[in-house]
């Protein structure tokens, strides 16, 4: 095939993703198990090759953007607040999955290596950040809930790939300590902390000098690739480094980049991270053909394997609810002891904890990237598209199902937080301050009366309103809506200026500009 013939089969997915995204919507299931299906359909179209696809180019091109676009959105506070339970996750439940998978298969299946069958469990066990992300962001979940969710996404493949690198390890050269095993996780994590915190600083402290907006958008986003590059180049762990970096971007990036810089940069971010997630699921069922090749051509046959493979999707579930409810149970038991107030964790949001472990790219890429010499390699590359097919096709699509049935909704934040109206109230209080300042001369007289008078209006308002639950939403919407009539009629004129002829294209942009941005303010505030 030729390189044109790929270019074109590349267009040919992007059109597909469009298609797919609009049947996900009429059909009502989650666009990721559309797409995934719409993949499987078309590697079996008649005059397609079959896909081999990289699991490391898949990586290295895909997981970065997508863990440093989470990282970029993760609330620090609220992250470092829940971090024991999004490392008991993350962390806790990764290990104990793939114990007890590699436990359970080895009893199974006793001619297959102890290496081996951990090595199944390293893959399977990890729930991928791009499969939750796709499923969790079109459902609403007490805001502790949703963080632990999130965190642990962020932060589980590196623990699962590091398992996982040690255990085909030990089955290629027949060595195995555990007290270097605990020193290299150490030295992975750790490394990959200070990696991506290096790069946050040289990112912090070069952006404030960049002030072409695009420049400004690429220097920020490459790093997410080149701290997964770098960090795995080094042998410390790229997908920690990414997650850093990320975290401390979206810190900082509300003092060192601009408003347009922000603006263009989210459009640019939410296009791109739209994309690759859609070309995730579409390459994850892209593979099912290689998949079903290579048992066809097998010493055993599928349903030689059929045992093995339920086995292993039982287990993948139900240790993860073992997990939970036991960690939980736990933390309930010791919050008794220590009389520490906290709201307790209900039965019904540990369950929704663990139905969400969905698996995706994490998982395909690294029973792919298993040598051909490993004993088993064929029970892998089965028993992980099994594993994706079910989460993603069947907890996927239930997980919105059984919250309603739970009952469970968005929750008021742990801490008191001022409310929309307060939070106005101040900004627009120093506002005021300031235009007061700068509209009188050094004799005291008004030389910016209709700014004096615009500001003390809002302020002036927003304090009658502060201890109200919102704003006054009529007089908010009507007033808003005079200025986006406005708006309007100025649009409707530039471009009759434009169409005859009367103002040149440079100068119809230059006034576009302005409108759009008077536009997207006053379609936020009317909001």
């Amino acid at each position: 095939m030729t390189n044109e013939f790929y270019f074109n089969l590349i267009l040919f997915f992007l059109v597909a993703i469009i298609a797919l995204e609009l049947a996900a919507k009429k059909l009502r299931l989650p666009p990721a198990v559309a797409q995934l299906m719409g993949g499987a359909v078309i590697a079996f179209m008649p005059g397609l090759p079959a896909f081999e696809i990289d699991p490391a180019l898949v990586l290295v091109v895909f997981l970065p953007p997508l863990l440093m676009h989470g990282a970029y959105f993760t609330v620090w506070h609220e992250f470092r607040r829940h971090l024991t339970g999004i490392l008991l996750l993350a962390i806790g439940a990764v290990l104990f999955t793939t114990l007890v998978v590699g436990v359970a298969l080895h009893t199974l299946s006793p001619a297959l290596p102890w290496a081996a069958c951990f090595a199944l469990g390293a893959i399977v066990s990890p729930p991928d950040a791009i499969a939750a992300k796709a499923v969790l962001q079109r459902v609403a979940l007490p805001r502790k809930l949703m963080v632990l969710l999130e965190g642990e996404s962020l932060l589980n493949d590196a623990t699962g790939l590091v398992l996982y690198k040690f255990s085909i390890a030990v089955i290629l050269t027949g060595a195995f300590s555990l007290q270097s095993a605990l020193g290299d996780f150490v030295f992975l994590s750790l490394g990959g902390i200070l990696l991506g915190a290096a790069f946050g600083y040289l990112v912090f402290k070069t952006l404030r000098y960049l002030h072409d907006t695009s420049l400004m958008i690429l220097a920020s986003a490459l790093p997410g690739w080149i701290c997964y590059v770098v960090g795995e180049h080094l042998g410390v762990s790229g997908v920690i480094a990414t997650v850093t970096y990320g975290m401390m971007l979206g810190w900082y990036q509300h003092e060192i980049m601009t408003a347009t810089a922000r603006r263009r940069g989210s459009a640019f971010w939410d296009i791109m991270i739209f994309m690759f997630e859609s070309l995730v699921f579409i390459l994850i069922g892209l593979s099912l053909r290689g998949v079903w090749e290579r048992i066809a051509h097998a010493d055993k046959s599928l349903a030689d394997y059929s045992i093995e493979v339920l086995l292993v999707l039982a287990v993948v579930i139900a240790s993860r609810f073992a997990w939970v409810f036991a960690v939980d149970a736990i933390a309930q038991a010791s919050k008794s002891k220590t009389h520490i107030r906290r709201q307790p964790t209900s039965w019904r949001e540990s369950f929704v904890k663990s139905w969400a472990g969905m698996r995706g790219v994490v998982t395909l890429a690294a029973a792919l990237a298993v040598p051909a010499q490993v004993p088993g390699r064929d029970l892998m590359l089965l028993c992980a598209f099994a594993v994706i097919l079910v989460t993603v096709l069947f907890q996927g699509t239930t997980i919105g199902w059984i919250i309603r049935v739970m009952k469970l909704k968005p929750t008021a934040h742990e801490h008191a937080y001022l409310n929309e109206a307060q939070t106005w109230a101040r900004l627009e209080a120093a506002q005021y301050a300031v235009v007061n300042r700068l509209a009188h001369d050094e004799r005291g007289n008004v030389i910016h009366p209709r700014l004096l008078e615009q500001y003390g209006y809002r302020a002036n308002l927003s304090d009658t309103m502060k201890d109200a639950g919102s704003l006054p939403a009529n007089s908010r919407q009507a007033h808003f809506n005079v200025v986006l009539a406005a708006v309007a009629a100025g649009r409707q004129e530039l471009l009759r200026l434009h169409r005859s002829g009367q103002i040149h294209d440079d100068l119809l942009r230059i006034m576009e500009r302005d409108l759009d941005f008077q536009e997207i303010a006053a379609l936020h505030n009317r909001a």
